[in-house]
């Protein structure tokens, strides 16, 4: 079996750069099951983003998020990384991530 691509939408993957190494390493972990046919250890859906996509959760150091989305033949679309500080995710990462599936959903011409 191939391993799907992963393909980095706006800042995320210098975002996710920026992770403790520790919670970078435990999400590229996540992102390589993904590309096996694999669910993460330890995810959510997250339908205000957009639909099919879901939210990794990464418990290291404090919280990381990372949302993406596998629903597309073409590979893993990473849309956000972020560190979470509140019970509540925020508004803004919610909208940065609905911004950037609406891109990757226009440049597909869907």
């Amino acid at each position: 079996m191939s391993e799907k691509a992963v393909l980095w939408v706006g800042s995320s993957l210098r975002d996710m750069r920026e992770f403790p190494l520790d919670a970078r390493q435990r999400a590229g972990y996540q992102l390589y099951l993904l590309q096996t046919g694999e669910d993460p250890d330890d995810w959510k859906p997250m339908t205000a983003v957009g639909a099919g996509v879901r939210e990794i959760r990464i418990h290291a150091e404090g919280e990381f998020r990372v949302f993406y989305v596998a629903a597309f033949a073409e590979g893993i679309y990473v849309l956000h990384a972020f560190q979470k500080r509140t019970q509540r995710t925020r508004q803004r990462d919610i909208d940065l991530g609905r911004t950037r599936y609406a891109e990757v959903v226009a440049s597909r011409g869907k």
